[in-house]
């Protein structure tokens, strides 16, 4: 049961309506402090790729990309996000289409606040149960995705927020190498990244876990090694 306000959890609201989207954001900071939102499927595309949202909540008929076109880009490079579809439709065909995207819980419209409360718990508890969670990065090193907590030799090893965030941000696409802009981004958000102030904070990760934990292709980006 949701008690305390969460912050380790972020939300992205999608919402084209201003008034049903100020209201539900209202309603969550009850609940959550990282909370962001969009107004319509493409803006959410763009809200997604930079802060890598825990959950996400969206109306499916939106302008320009619609909710279930949002979730099934989103899906292609996030199997683990919780997602909760909010409609006014209760067509068999999106039904269908919604079932294909492994969504935690399609609520009609109006939303009721318990309705909308147990979709969200069940979200958290969701998050705290993934195994997905729990990370070994080598033979002494574990990370737990949740928590942001990083266990070295059963040792608890202190990091700071923009080392969470990313190495958070390449365990989420450790298949691949995440580019400059994708980084500077979701970890130094609305402040400019320098490619020396990355080079200091790949290096101090480095320095905590392991030398050949990260790899980079130079006018590419970064890759962890997992």
């Amino acid at each position: 049961m949701i008690t305390t306000k969460n912050d380790k959890v972020k939300i992205l609201y999608v919402e084209d309506d201003d008034i049903t989207r100020e209201n539900a954001i209202e309603y969550l900071e009850n609940y959550f402090v990282n909370i962001y939102e969009a107004k319509d499927g493409l803006e959410a595309l763009k809200k997604f790729e930079q802060i890598n949202p825990d959950i996400i909540i969206t109306d499916i008929q939106m302008p320009k990309v619609d909710g279930l076109e949002f979730i099934k880009s989103v899906r292609q490079k996030n199997k683990e996000v919780q997602v909760i579809v909010i409609t006014a439709f209760s067509h068999k065909e999106y039904l269908l289409k919604a079932i294909e995207l492994q969504l935690v819980k399609y609520l009609m419209k109006p939303i009721k606040e318990n309705e909308l409360k147990d979709a969200l718990e069940l979200c958290v508890n969701n998050l705290k149960n993934s195994s997905t969670n729990i990370i070994k990065l080598n033979e002494s090193s574990v990370f737990d995705k949740y928590n942001h907590t990083l266990l070295i030799n059963d040792k608890l090893i202190k990091l700071r927020i923009k080392e969470t965030d990313l190495l958070t941000l390449l365990l989420n696409n450790k298949d691949r190498y995440v580019t400059y802009e994708e980084i500077e981004n979701y970890v130094w958000k609305d402040f400019p990244m320098t490619k020396d102030a990355l080079k200091t904070l790949v290096k101090y990760l480095k320095q905590k876990i392991s030398k050949d934990i990260i790899s980079n292709q130079n006018g590419v980006g970064y890759k962890i090694n997992v």
